[in-house]
């Protein structure tokens, strides 16, 4: 009767997903069948402008072309006009003095005679019409401004649509998810010399395989790529994997996007958990400050926290690690709440508030950064069960590194009631490690990711990050993986010795 339960159950299970999946791609394909439309529609009106680009560019040729041909009417027309009147004044002037010669030719006295003769020579030799040229200065030939649009008409009758770019192939194997960056290569399915760049998008989400068409979160644009892959860095991984599509552009038109790719994106993601803290710490999701008035309030404000489902990181195929389940994100103020009116628990250095996600299993990493007015502070680790009047560091159910600047400063390493000094500047952000299964707790540089210090121990309860602030306040950062330096750190320095031997205590 069980077993058939639970084949009943598996059934269950499976045709409730696979009727998801079926639910996704009617979704799609009702989205993609209203692209069409749409994109139809675009592409009409696009036409439409290109064509009247075109009339137009024709028309502003032609109303060019037409000025051209009416200035070269005007200017020959100016230089024979002004040549006609030339020799109509030179043939007036002419006839004048051809009247005037034939009447002195009737003159009888000689002196008379000879003085009309010297007239006509003079007048002769400065007659214009002797200085005239008797040849059209512009001919009436205008085939200079003939037009032969014929390879122009062939051209146009040879109309027709771009060449779309295809779709690019990206390469999950040349992938990478690491150190909060992501790098996404890809490749044409056949060389393409038009290409000009690339556009990828990309989004975060908490659905594996293929993204679905209701998914929360918009695209995210990287326009004018101009390689075959791309890094995203700085990221923070709150979401368990992203979405990434591709296309090529060439100088006129965008291609189809890739088949999209869902690459994982898992970190430890957590918040400050309000519920825990003291009455004096001014606490939000990823900031505390100590306020000496009591910036709480009386009473207790316990935020709900949701499970972000968010920690262990994994690269892809080609680079894959041992995969590391989630840590389960747990309400610490589960446990009996301490009495706000009371201070017991926050004695002496016991400013303290821990983070809202149990660490149960796997590799985790976070910073943490301290304002630099920040007097007194505390990081690390302890179990949920920290108890009302424990103080990190004092008791063999936390680990942590403590900084003091007042007075005199120190940096210590702190578990069990016991101190180690740390012969090493402090940081600017320190970062935390923690290896679950390995039983190690480690601190670093975040920065040059410089070993400050490490526990060896054995955890034998979830663990809970926590922070001890006094006279200043912290910031985290949280959703990161743990970097590649670590890593490498971790193998190198993972038989540390002597010095921190007397604080590695196995805690039952």
């Amino acid at each position: 009767m069980d077993s058939q339960k639970e084949a009943l159950q598996r059934i269950i299970s499976t045709l409730a997903n696979k009727n998801d999946e079926i639910q996704n791609f009617i979704d799609t394909l009702n989205h993609t069948l209203k692209g069409v439309q749409e994109n139809s529609s675009n592409i009409l009106s696009e036409l439409d402008e290109e064509f009247d680009s075109l009339y137009s560019i024709l028309d502003d040729v032609k109303e060019s072309m037409i000025s051209t041909i009416k200035q070269e009417q005007v200017r020959k027309s100016q230089e024979l006009q002004s040549q006609l009147s030339q020799c109509n004044n030179a043939l007036e002037n002419s006839e004048e003095l051809l009247e005037f010669a034939t009447r002195s030719l009737d003159i009888k006295e000689p002196e008379e005679f000879s003085k009309a003769a010297r007239q006509i020579k003079d007048r002769v030799t400065m007659a214009s019409a002797f200085r005239l040229s008797l040849k059209p200065k512009v001919s009436d030939n205008m085939t200079h401004l003939m037009v032969d649009f014929s390879q122009e008409r062939q051209m146009l009758q040879t109309l027709k649509f771009l060449p779309v770019p295809k779709a690019p192939e990206i390469d999950p194997v040349e992938c990478l998810v690491a150190d909060n960056s992501v790098t996404v290569a890809w490749r044409m399915p056949e060389e393409d010399n038009k290409i000009d760049h690339f556009i990828m998008e990309y989004r975060k989400t908490n659905f594996d395989g293929l993204p679905r068409v209701k998914d929360e979160r918009c695209w995210e644009v990287i326009d004018n790529i101009k390689g075959t892959e791309y890094t995203l860095s700085g990221l923070k991984f709150d979401s368990k994997y992203m979405n990434f599509r591709v296309r090529a552009c060439n100088k006129a038109v965008a291609g189809d996007y890739s088949d999209p790719v869902t690459l994982e994106t898992r970190a430890l993601n957590f918040s400050l958990d309000n519920s825990s803290s003291h009455l004096n710490l001014k606490v939000e999701d990823s900031c505390v400050e100590w306020d000496p008035t009591g910036g709480k309030g009386q009473e207790s404000k316990i935020k709900g926290k949701e499970n972000k489902g968010s920690v262990h990181v994994t690269s892809l195929k080609k680079h894959t690690r041992s995969g590391t389940p989630s840590p389960k994100r747990t309400s610490v103020g589960s446990r009996p709440p301490a009495v706000r009116g009371s201070r017991d628990r926050f004695t002496g250095e016991s400013y303290t508030v821990l983070g809202d996600t149990a660490i149960e299993n796997g590799q985790h990493y976070w910073e943490v950064k301290a304002q630099k007015d920040c007097k007194s502070y505390s990081v690390g680790v302890a179990y949920k069960t920290l108890g009302k009047f424990d103080q990190l560091g004092k008791t063999n159910t936390s680990w942590c590194v403590h900084v003091n600047s007042w007075l005199q400063n120190t940096f210590a390493a702190k578990h069990n009631n016991k101190v180690k000094a740390l012969d090493v500047p402090v940081p600017e952000k320190i970062g935390v490690f923690c290896d679950f299964d390995g039983g190690q707790l480690s601190f670093y540089d975040a920065h040059s990711k410089q070993l400050l210090y490490s526990f060896k121990t054995k955890f034998t309860q979830p663990v809970v990050p926590g922070f001890m602030v006094w006279c200043g306040g912290l910031s985290l950062s949280t959703g990161m993986q743990v970097p590649s330096a670590v890593r490498t750190l971790q193998k190198s320095e993972n038989g540390m010795t002597g010095s921190t031997s007397s604080l590695n205590n196995v805690t039952q």
